[in-house]
């Protein structure tokens, strides 16, 4: 059997869990804080590399590039607040409304205006591209909701049975006949584009800030009030459940790219993740300002989220290379090249496999050399002359204890090799971890040299701080346990009152 090393790891102590979902989201680290000319109305990334984000902040949309996250592109042509900047699912084409009533779509290289689409009365707040490429969803404080034809530049369906203004929308992934809506009449509204009617009404107890159509289209999510709500469509509407967590009202929801995660902010300075099939709050994020709006990329490398102070904040998570080699399309390696005769060198097989065990030779340490030659006093004589570590120290000493070599090591020595012995137990034996091992080497100590202190006045004046320092300990435990007794006779006061109250 070969010889174990020492472990200085054996002393409990009480360690942090971090759960994996949780180390994920920390993974966004190193927040870019971004100063625009206004109110973070709306973010969002584009859906293709390298997913450039396009920012709606005062009169003008910007567009920061995904590698590098300085400005790229400037959209100034509004005459009044711009809203609700979104790509299309290709990336060509930005459309974006403004508080002059209009719709106004333009070329994402050219920035030129390509379409305006006129018809709202008042600020239209929504805008959306829908899966088809060919039309787009806009809302409006006028409280309707309008498909425009981007070819013809006019409207197929308006929408009218809104009784308030409507400031959220959202088209149905891979499905262009559903759009949902929500608006400060207290509904969400699913709409049939071909039926040109509402096939589904939804009341909720607040107005809806922002509707999310989740993975598969039967779910939506409504933010409403600080509360995050969850209606299953196929049962007409039911209500899943009601995420509770924020204080003040959510602004902002967006899913991540797989459909599992749901992220929602607040203007209570937070965002907070949940899981979509557990309803179970995952992780939270906190932010100096009101959060208004957020986007998460389509890679799920970048988290940004807008404030109502005007700035944005940018945060990246770090990718493994494994997580790289995974996403990176697989490459055909040409016969006759370098790469292909070196191919499967890195490959360090799968968990299943068989391995075979490379045993390599410890370096086992000084301290550990010698308790394997059963030489117990210069093990301890070596872990006490080069510093090391209080646990280190107290590790040996324990297995010295359970080798019954402890008497044998600190038997037969001078006052020069006890000193460092004895200055270790007085510097530590009022350490919670450490004292039961100290106080039996204290005692070994005693039994052994405790004859021969007029011989040593070193030795004498080293044990007086011994006793001193353990003097000092027993009094501060004396006032402990008088103190608990105190607070033990108070909490025993503290129930007689509550039950003679009631």
């Amino acid at each position: 059997m070969d010889y174990q090393p020492v472990g200085a790891g054996k002393m409990a102590r009480s360690a942090r869990r971090t759960l994996p979902e949780a180390a994920y989201w920390k993974k966004f680290q190193s927040p870019v804080l971004v100063k625009e000319y206004g109110m973070v109305t709306s973010l969002e990334f584009s859906p293709l590399k390298p997913h450039d984000l396009l920012v709606t902040a005062a009169m003008r949309l910007q567009v920061y590039n995904g590698r590098t996250s300085q400005l790229k592109k400037s959209i100034t042509r509004f005459a009044a607040q711009a809203r609700s900047g979104s790509f299309r699912p290709d990336g060509k084409l930005i459309v974006a409304g403004d508080d002059s009533n209009l719709v106004q779509v333009f070329d994402g290289a050219s920035r030129a205006v390509l379409r305006t689409f006129r018809g709202h009365r008042d600020p239209v707040h929504v805008t959306k591209f829908l899966p088809n490429n060919v039309h787009v969803l806009s809302a409006s404080d006028d409280k309707t909701v309008q498909i425009w034809d981007i070819p013809s530049q006019a409207a197929v369906n308006v929408f009218d049975d809104h009784t308030d203004y409507v400031r959220s929308g959202c088209a149905f992934a891979g499905n262009a006949n559903l759009v949902a809506t929500g608006s400060y009449d207290h509904t969400v509204r699913i709409w049939d584009v071909r039926a040109n009617r509402s096939v589904t009404t939804i009341s909720t107890d607040d107005p809806v800030e922002d509707v999310v159509a989740l993975a598969g289209g039967g779910v939506v999510a409504a933010a409403a009030g600080p509360n995050v709500h969850m209606f299953d469509l196929l049962m007409g509407g039911r209500t899943l459940t009601t995420l509770g967590n924020h204080e003040k009202t959510v602004t902002s929801l967006c899913l991540d790219s797989a459909g599992g995660r749901l992220l929602a902010g607040s203007l209570d300075h937070h965002v907070k993740i949940y899981n979509v099939q557990s309803f179970k709050m995952m992780f939270n994020m906190g932010y100096p300002a009101p959060v208004l709006s957020l986007a998460l990329s389509a890679d799920d490398t970048r988290l940004a989220v807008g404030m109502a102070s005007g700035v944005f904040s940018l945060r990246r998570r770090a990718v493994s290379a494994k997580e790289q080699a995974a996403a990176a399309p697989e490459r055909r390696l040409r016969a006759g090249t370098h790469a292909y005769f070196t191919r499967g060198s890195t490959y360090r097989g799968a968990d299943d496999d068989v391995r075979v065990e490379q045993r390599r030779k410890r370096n086992l340490a000084d301290y550990d050399q010698y308790l394997r030659k059963f030489e117990h006093s210069r093990a301890l004589d070596a872990v006490l002359a080069n510093n090391r570590t209080g646990l280190t120290v107290v590790a040996l000493l324990q297995e010295l204890v359970h080798r019954d070599g402890l008497v044998a090591a600190l038997a037969g020595r001078d006052e020069l090799s006890l000193d460092p012995i004895v200055r270790f137990v007085i510097k530590f034996v009022d350490h919670p971890r450490y004292a039961p091992v100290l106080i039996q080497v204290a005692e070994v100590l005693l039994d052994i040299y405790g004859d021969l202190l007029h011989q040593s006045a070193r030795l004498a004046e080293l044990l007086v701080r011994l006793r001193s320092k353990v003097r000092t300990e027993l009094r501060v435990q004396q006032d402990l346990s008088m103190l608990l007794g105190s607070m033990d006779m108070l909490m025993a006061a503290c129930k007689i009152g509550v039950s003679y109250q009631k």
